[in-house]
């Protein structure tokens, strides 16, 4: 009986987070969305987390399926166009709707992240009963500067996972694979500890068989949740680095 892994990424928030995400990362005018190039975008991340076996939502499929219907409609000549010029009335642009709705997210997006610095500002002014601040440091879950996003990682999962296709060497016999998850973590930190400086993201998959790779991944994210590593990545489109908590830059 096949054994699959599958864990739910509580990074995302829906699929118009990821939009925003692919809009603000290749610097698109989100008034003048190039639908082809943001669905090429938004498939290959979707691609990517089905291959990793993620708990993938139904409304991450439902905006694919709309995105491809809005790609294709605007790929299509439309027949009626010289009918509608010279009535002087023109068709809807499609992206219309997507982009009221990316606007209206992006604007409750913006006044959540202000209510939470006022809620963290008010936590600074206001006195109270002193706590218990033992597990404090694993409860954070600010993002600092340079540090890498889950979609950052998805994004360097995806090309590692292509990079696997084509380098994958024949063979005649299907081996089986198999790695604790537990154990997978602990081999990530020993050779994290060893190396100075943080550890490239892709030396930790040194072998490139699919099973490796997703245990890999779900062992990387584990570490993340506890707070023993972070990723970093000081511009767009760079290595991925890995660090351990207490030995990243900002430390």
């Amino acid at each position: 009986m096949k054994k699959s892994y599958q864990v739910k990424v509580e990074g995302f928030e829906g699929p118009l987070d990821l939009l925003l995400h692919l809009i603000n990362r290749y610097e698109i005018d989100i008034y003048n969305i190039p639908v082809s190039q943001i669905t090429d975008q938004y498939m290959n991340y979707i691609h990517t987390m089905q291959e990793l076996e993620l708990d993938l939502a139904s409304e991450y499929l439902v905006m694919a399926a709309t995105l491809l219907a809005m790609k294709s409609q605007m790929l299509l000549p439309n027949q009626n166009m010289e009918d509608e010029f010279e009535d002087g009335e023109l068709e809807d642009d499609p992206r219309e709707d997507l982009m009221r709705r990316l606007i209206e997210y992006r604007k409750y997006k913006q006044a959540a992240e202000e209510l939470k610095e006022k809620e963290l500002d008010a936590n600074r002014i206001y006195t109270r009963p002193p706590l218990n601040m033992e597990g404090w440091e694993e409860e954070v879950t600010e993002v600092r500067p340079g540090e890498a996003s889950v979609y950052d990682m998805i994004q360097a999962m995806g090309n590692l996972l292509k990079r696997a296709k084509t380098e994958k060497p024949q063979e005649a016999k299907v081996r089986r694979d198999e790695i604790p998850i537990q154990m997978r973590m602990e081999e990530i930190l020993g050779k994290i500890d060893v190396q100075a400086g943080g550890t490239p993201f892709h030396q930790l998959f040194e072998k490139r068989t699919r099973p490796h790779i997703v245990v890999t991944f779900i062992a990387l994210l584990e570490l993340m949740k506890s707070n023993d590593i972070v990723c970093v990545q000081q511009q767009h489109f760079d290595e991925l680095i890995v660090y351990k908590t207490e030995d990243a830059p900002w430390s």
